[in-house]
């Protein structure tokens, strides 16, 4: 059965976050659903460094929906959107809640996780410049963390965004189906899910 993901954008969204997360997840034959989170309606955003995305629907119109994993991107602006959004929050809850997994880069798990206590008790890391918004005790500084409790992937930024998007696939589709999108991609070597159809 085909995966289906969520990923929101908003105006400011870091647009390597959720450009490298839609192709990832499209390379892994998963289902996609870019929606906007703008409170205007506006379908077309300009994301943090004005590249222009263009969404499928707008957040209320799949609200309803049920998704393998919601994904949200960073850049500040957009996160911020993300946090003041019921609709988004009632989404993101509700996946919580239903053990599914969510997943967050960048400035989105300090500004929307953490700004709502939504994951009190779960380990999580962010971009650097918000490592204060987490608890140091559930802080972790690594480039991606997933917390098998709580079916949360976090992590810190555009350079990590690739590493993320793979964590996403593993964890919906296992190691051999994540290397499989990864080879033909010429992947660094160095990076933790090459070779992981071998292991």
């Amino acid at each position: 059965m085909t995966k289906k993901i969520l990923v929101p954008i908003a105006s400011g969204t870091e647009e390597m976050e959720a450009v490298t997360v839609i192709d990832m997840m499209v390379r892994a034959g998963y289902e996609v659903v870019v929606a906007s989170a703008e409170f205007d309606g506006n379908l077309c955003v300009k994301a943090s460094r004005g590249v222009t995305l263009t969404a499928d629907c707008l957040l209320v119109d799949i609200a309803d929906d049920e998704f393998d994993a919601v994904v949200l991107s960073g850049g500040v602006g957009g996160a911020e959107i993300f946090r003041d959004s019921p609709v988004l929050l009632e989404i993101v809850k509700q996946q919580m809640y239903d053990g599914r997994l969510v997943a967050a880069i960048c400035a989105a798990p300090a500004l929307v996780l953490q700004h709502h206590n939504l994951y009190p008790k779960a380990i999580m890391t962010c971009h650097p410049s918000f490592h204060d918004k987490i608890a140091k005790d559930k802080l972790r500084v690594k480039r991606v963390t997933y917390d098998i409790d709580h079916n949360l992937i976090t992590s810190q930024g555009p350079g990590t965004a690739l590493e993320f998007a793979m964590e996403i696939i593993i964890k919906l589709s296992g190691k051999a189906h994540a290397w499989s999108v990864a080879e033909p991609m010429v992947t660094l070597p160095t990076l933790h899910y090459n070779k992981l159809g071998e292991q």
